[in-house]
């Protein structure tokens, strides 16, 4: 089916997807699969697609989940590595949106300032080229992610000012940087940091990660050979059992880290005594102190982050910061840390929605005091959603399973004539709280503005893709909703 191509001077729509990274181009196939006839567009900010994708530029960036599930199920991921980079995640959102007629769809550079709720529809107040100005629509999906675009999470680095080289925070790479021969200090330990130090370490001088406290790091296969199955059985049919058995093992080895953390943690550790240099002691660069998938897994593909190890390149420290001086890191263990460039992948900063002030009938609506209705709706927010991944496994499985859920409210709601769909919690008392971000990231514990979660639907956050496809096909779509006409 051809796209319709979307203009700036239509004001009036029936959808508008906020955000052209993976999950508003997933909410937009979905939207036109279900409803054709439905008028819609993407706003995005910047003048190109993949959030994320586009706007982290870091040397080696790359996915740290699998492109068969991290991928679209709806444009199987071709290519034989399933952790891929950044530049390639970027051609094939491209082409995913081409091949299914989405890119017409897209407004570049609207910015949107803030979203108005009056009775039966939405008032998105835009910014583009200079002006302000306003269109409709009689329902929002949010694909903003949830990673602020414009500020990375502050970090206390005492002395930092002192440093007479290169400060570099990954999210805002230099494009022009040139660390060939540098000394580099990466601080931290997350999938940023152990991204970063073997790509680095392939031009510089010397690369040490300094971390305070270890991540837990597996080393994965980045290559299928495919073998005889491949060569037997058509590509989708292949792909969607690679699919498959990712989505399973996931979920199995999530289950079996939470249900068994000793035997877990122990299998992390001795399955990285293969890899690290000989003699290398696990204690303290690999053991974290915390148990297996209390915070995100960090991946080595093709164990790179131990190639550049064993190299003699790269370096691991473990300690706290006494200070940074003119030419290098002061531990408070007195060891001197000497560099020409600090990066500081110290994390980034949750931002929900983007940021973008929601008035609902005249009142500002704060997220951090509403619950979430079944992960993708906000209590008191009429006709509106917002995509959120997984925090342990791939994101698009939890932004694909909130929006075939959006798909079935939006055919009962044309079904039984139901203008407004509104989550309402009349007593929240009795809810048991649960954190609707389940990690112990240190991200995550500053993280503002984060909605609530309960121990049951229709409340509780994502679960899993799983039970989340049950729900979204079988489950009880209208618990703790308000419909009207």
């Amino acid at each position: 089916m051809a796209g319709t191509l979307v203009t700036s001077d239509e004001t009036s729509f029936d959808v508008l997807i906020i955000g052209a990274g993976i999950s508003g181009i997933n909410a937009a196939y979905r939207l036109r699969q279900s409803f054709p006839q439905y008028r819609y567009a993407i706003l995005e900010a910047r003048d190109r697609i993949g959030g994320t994708w586009d706007l982290f530029r870091y040397p080696g960036i790359r996915s740290d989940s699998d492109l068969y599930t991290f991928g679209f199920s709806w444009y199987p991921w071709n290519r034989s590595n399933p952790i891929g980079e950044g530049k390639d995640i970027l051609a094939y959102l491209q082409d995913a949106m081409t091949t299914h007629s989405i890119s017409p769809h897209v407004l570049f550079q609207h910015r949107v300032l803030s979203v108005e709720w009056d009775q039966r529809s939405w008032t998105v107040n835009i910014q583009h080229d200079g002006s302000q100005f306003q269109y409709t629509a009689k329902f929002l999906i949010f694909g903003t992610g949830y990673y602020d675009y414009n500020e990375p999470l502050a970090a206390e680095i005492p002395g930092i000012e002192n440093f007479k080289g290169n400060v570099i925070h990954p999210q805002f790479w230099p494009e022009d940087f040139d660390y060939t021969d540098k000394n580099i200090v990466v601080i931290g330990s997350g999938a940023t940091a152990v991204t970063l130090v073997p790509k680095l370490a392939e031009k510089a001088d010397s690369v040490t990660m300094l971390q305070r406290s270890p991540s837990y790091l597996a080393v994965v296969m980045n290559r299928y050979n495919g073998g005889w199955l491949s060569r037997i059985l058509p590509t989708m049919i292949y792909y969607y059992i690679n699919r498959l058995k990712n989505l399973v093992f996931d979920r199995v080895l999530f289950a079996f880290c939470k249900t068994y953390p000793n035997a877990a943690r122990n299998m992390f550790q001795k399955g990285l005594l293969k890899h690290l240099p000989p003699g290398y002691p696990l204690s303290p660069n690999f053991k974290p102190r915390y148990n297996p998938w209390e915070q995100r897994l960090c991946v080595s593909p093709n164990g790179d982050f131990f190639a550049a190890l064993r190299s003699g390149k790269a370096h691991v420290e473990t300690g706290y910061i006494e200070t940074v001086d003119s030419d290098g890191i002061q531990l408070k263990s007195g060891k001197k840390l000497s560099a020409d460039t600090i990066v500081t992948a110290t994390g980034l900063k949750i931002q929900f929605v983007g940021g973008i002030p929601i008035i609902v009938n005249g009142e500002k609506i704060d997220p951090s005091e509403k619950h979430m209705w079944n992960g993708f709706m906000l209590q008191d927010m009429p006709n509106a959603a917002i995509m959120l991944g997984y925090t342990n496994a791939s994101w698009t499985l939890g932004a694909d399973a909130s929006m075939s859920s959006i798909c079935r409210l939006l055919k009962l709601m044309e079904r039984k004539g139901y203008t407004v769909a509104c989550p309402t919690l009349k007593d929240s008392s009795n809810l048991e709280p649960r954190p609707l971000l389940d990690l112990t990231s240190n991200y995550i514990k500053h993280a503002q503005s984060v909605p609530r979660a309960a121990s049951l639907r229709p409340w509780m956050g994502r679960t899993n893709y799983f039970s989340d496809l049950w729900f979204a096909t079988f489950g009880n779509i209208t618990n703790g909703l308000t419909l009207s006409a």
